[in-house]
């Protein structure tokens, strides 16, 4: 009897190890996160492998309760229960998916590797093994990420150990040489530490504050320079006014995160100010459920939340360069970046605002899901956030 319980206790806690350690926040550990499907493919029975798919995404996305904690100022019951919910998606297929047949579990996999990359389950994506093909495979774009693929097939057949020994040393050698994505040149990220004030302080101070770092950043040769998200805050013919006439005696285009309100909600936005004006240059396609997205208040007639734009705007244009823009939770789930890079843009702008991270993990994965998309697909990346 205890044999029976010693395999799947094993395998629930080897999960949940993989969970913590491949999503720790350090972009070269990613890898670890592929051990996933093995565990997931060696389970004997339904249950076995919904644990193990349990065991994963909840302490891959373990920082979550204590996050939503800060972010609502309540204790930790609220952010438990969501943590709870949004592994629903993630387990329940993984667990519909599961087959003991070997013949065709590698295309079961892939059929629930896709379904969790784009909308709806997609949208609560997380902790996604695909993520690893850009320190496996730098560089190598879309035939990394078929590569990476084909590896997650392989992952799940009898010959598993024999192609977790190919990506081991797909693995290894890039780590040991490791560098980060480069700069766009005249590119400047501004990375801040003013916590939960910024986007809710919207005082004058805060502004010059804001205008003074960009015209320093531009005094060191920058022509473009990025604030993360909600820095400016609401978005108005106001905030207009005085950011253009702040930088109308320089050459400088800020690009900074703002909120656009109406009637019946408001839109996560990045917005491009240079001397000329100001103009929107991107709506979030899809802010954090829950907390952000709200569709369920249309259900009973009620407004606010804001809007996801899921497939819409995938690249901006920043002078004469196409960039691909991801607000925050957009660099924790698949579809965003893959439809981004899609149109070969010439950069990925990230930004987030994660002052209710304190204490977790959650930024840290953000830049490194991040940077390794940025490395898959060869593409200079500019980051800027605040906590």
């Amino acid at each position: 009897m205890r044999r029976d319980y010693l395999r799947p206790t094993l395998l629930i806690s080897a999960s949940m190890a993989i969970g913590v350690v491949g999503w720790s926040g350090y972009v070269t550990l990613l890898p670890v996160a592929l051990a996933f499907p093995v565990l997931w493919s060696i389970a004997r029975t339904r249950m076995i492998a919904s644990l193990v798919s349990a065991g994963y995404f909840l302490a891959a996305s373990r920082g979550l309760p204590q996050g939503v904690a800060a972010f609502y100022s309540s204790d930790i019951w609220p952010g438990f229960l969501l943590w709870l919910c949004a592994s629903l998606s993630f387990v329940a297929v993984h667990t519909v998916l599961w087959t003991g047949t070997a013949g065709i579990r590698p295309f079961r996999y892939l059929l629930a590797a896709v379904i969790m990359a784009i909308p709806p389950f997609g949208i609560t994506g997380w902790a996604h093994p695909v993520t690893a093909a850009g320190v496996l495979f730098p560089g190598c774009g879309w035939w990394g990420l078929g590569l990476m693929t084909a590896g997650l097939a392989g992952l799940v057949t009898r010959i598993w150990p024999a192609v977790a020994i190919a990506l081991t040393g797909f693995w290894l050698w890039p780590a040991a040489i490791w560098t980060d994505p480069k700069l766009p040149e005249a590119w400047h990220g501004v990375d801040l530490e003013i916590g939960a004030s910024l986007g809710r302080e919207a005082g004058l101070q805060r502004h010059r504050d804001l205008i003074a770092t960009v015209r320093a950043a531009a005094g060191s040769g920058a022509r473009f320079v990025l604030l993360p998200e909600s820095a400016l805050g609401f978005w108005t013919p106001t905030v207009e006014r005085l950011w253009t006439g702040a930088i109308a005696d320089n050459t400088v285009t800020v690009i900074a995160g703002a909120a656009m309100i109406d009637a019946d909600g408001y839109d996560n936005v990045l917005v491009g100010i240079d001397r000329n004006g100001g103009r929107i240059l991107y709506r979030e396609r899809m802010p954090v459920p829950g907390s952000m997205w709200q569709p369920w208040r249309s259900w009973f007639g009620e407004n606010g939340g804001a809007r996801a734009d899921f497939f819409a705007n995938p690249i901006v244009f920043v002078g004469a360069s196409r960039a691909a823009p991801l607000i925050c939770y957009e660099q924790l789930i698949i579809w965003p970046i893959l439809q981004s890079m899609r149109h070969d843009p010439d950069a990925i702008l990230a930004v987030g605002n994660g002052w209710w991270t304190q204490g977790t993990s959650i930024v840290a994965i953000q830049r490194a899901a991040t940077t390794a998309w940025a490395k898959l697909f060869a593409k200079p990346l500019v980051m800027a956030f605040n906590t």
